[in-house]
């Protein structure tokens, strides 16, 4: 049976969650913005016609946005993610087998499935029906040309949004014309090695040798010649592999320059990233910690440096994180800086039944710490309140600055819409 893949794409995922609620942005030109409202990192089509880049500062466009009346947004990551767990769960209807690829992608097993074009279709209806989210769909036998189908439904709108490359013919015309830069895969070093000998389109590529392809580059550029031919070299992945490293960061909207809060800060981080970490069913050996002023102003002196450690016995109790933290943390501490940017990463993973523990390390007193962080968690998670440690900094405006901040519209009560 061959094989038969979609990739459902979120259309200006971020400019769109931001149209939701507010039906009168519908065709305004609308923008999002990086962390403490610095670059444009979501763009509407709108604002892409106006060309503006992506992450260009917003300082630097500040009179087109002017002149256009372009309404723009900080980022609403709590908004977002509940947006795209709503697409996700949507389109777990329409496949047995779902890959979550992206916060606004997700690759479906369609094979089997008959009038591919229409169902695509339905897939693009419903997500617009129950969520509000515009979607593309591309539809091929090898994730690669699922991705350059998508490609395709977004860059043609004769094509009304969806693209059905089963067709070897249509496999080839589309080719033709798309960039080699635009293939999956194929990044800015590939791009400018394989123009140099003068390979400029995806169809180009798709003609040459796998295996002299592979010599030259790489077994995976091989796996994407493969697949631009429609051999199915790439399977879902409906499982991720387990994270190898936690990293839990913040650049401050206002410098800090007293060890307190910055401990307080980074006490903050470490108790998210151990949420993370047992939200992923490990445990952690190494804990590193960093700090450091802002590289970009001139007139303030430059301070950066990290501190790493280890647990004599792997761990996700959030007290012993904490308490490794504190102790980083104050032996890369310096006074008379004003810090712009601090985390803290998890890393040397394993699992709970994998566990080899130090044999002249005695093992905590608490004979269970891990109902004590499910307890924890729990409490946290029902919205009814939350329970932080002592350490930590439970007021979140050191964060970022965030002045054009829309209401979490569907995870905060105080916050729903009003009709």
């Amino acid at each position: 049976m061959t094989r038969t893949f979609a990739l459902v794409d979120c259309n200006n995922f971020y400019a769109s969650c931001e149209r939701l609620f507010r039906p009168e942005l519908k065709d305004v030109p609308v923008a999002v913005l990086s962390n403490n409202d610095g670059c444009i990192v979501a763009r509407s089509q709108e604002v892409k016609a106006l060309g503006i880049k992506m992450g260009t500062p917003l300082f630097k466009v500040a009179d087109i946005v002017k002149q256009h009346q372009v309404q723009v947004f900080s980022s609403n990551y709590s908004l977002y993610g509940d947006i795209s767990a709503r697409v996700m769960q949507t389109l777990e209807q329409f496949s047995p087998s779902v890959e979550l690829y992206s916060i606004d992608e997700a690759f479906l097993e369609l094979s089997g499935f008959s009038n591919l074009e229409e169902y695509g279709h339905s897939i693009r209806s419903t997500v617009y029906q129950h969520v509000g989210v515009p979607v593309c769909v591309g539809i091929a036998p090898t994730k690669t040309l699922a991705k350059l189908a998508n490609y395709a439904a977004k860059k043609f709108k004769a094509t009304g949004g969806v693209v059905d490359l089963s067709d070897p013919a249509r496999q080839k015309k589309l080719l033709s014309i798309v960039p080699v830069s635009e293939i999956w895969g194929v990044g800015r070093k590939h791009t400018r090695s394989l123009e140099e000998i003068g390979i400029t389109t995806a169809l180009q590529l798709a003609q040459l040798d796998p295996r002299q392809i592979r010599q030259h580059y790489s077994v995976v550029m091989e796996r994407t010649v493969r697949e631009l031919n429609g051999e199915a070299c790439i399977e879902l992945d409906e499982a991720p592999a387990p994270k190898q490293q936690i990293v839990c960061s913040r650049s401050f909207g206002e410098k800090i320059t007293d060890s307190a809060t910055l401990r307080e800060c980074l006490c903050e981080f470490t108790a998210r990233a151990a949420e993370k970490l047992r939200g992923e069913r490990q445990l952690t050996s190494l804990v590193n910690v960093f700090i450091r002023t802002s590289p970009f102003i001139k007139t303030d002196p430059y301070y950066g440096n990290s501190a790493t450690g280890r647990l004599a016995n792997p761990s996700s109790d959030t007290r012993e994180l904490l308490t490794l933290t504190a102790k980083l943390f104050e032996a890369i501490w310096k006074e008379g800086y004003r810090y712009a940017k601090a985390g803290v990463m998890l890393g040397d993973f394993c699992s709970s039944d994998r566990v080899q523990y130090d044999l002249f390390t005695p093992i905590a007193d608490d004979p269970q710490p891990d109902k004590l962080m499910q307890t924890l968690d729990n409490i946290n998670h029902t919205g009814l309140g939350k329970i932080w440690f002592g350490g930590q900094r439970p007021r979140r405006d050191w964060f970022m600055k965030q002045e054009l901040l829309s209401p979490a519209y569907t995870t905060r009560w105080d916050c729903l819409p009003l009709v």
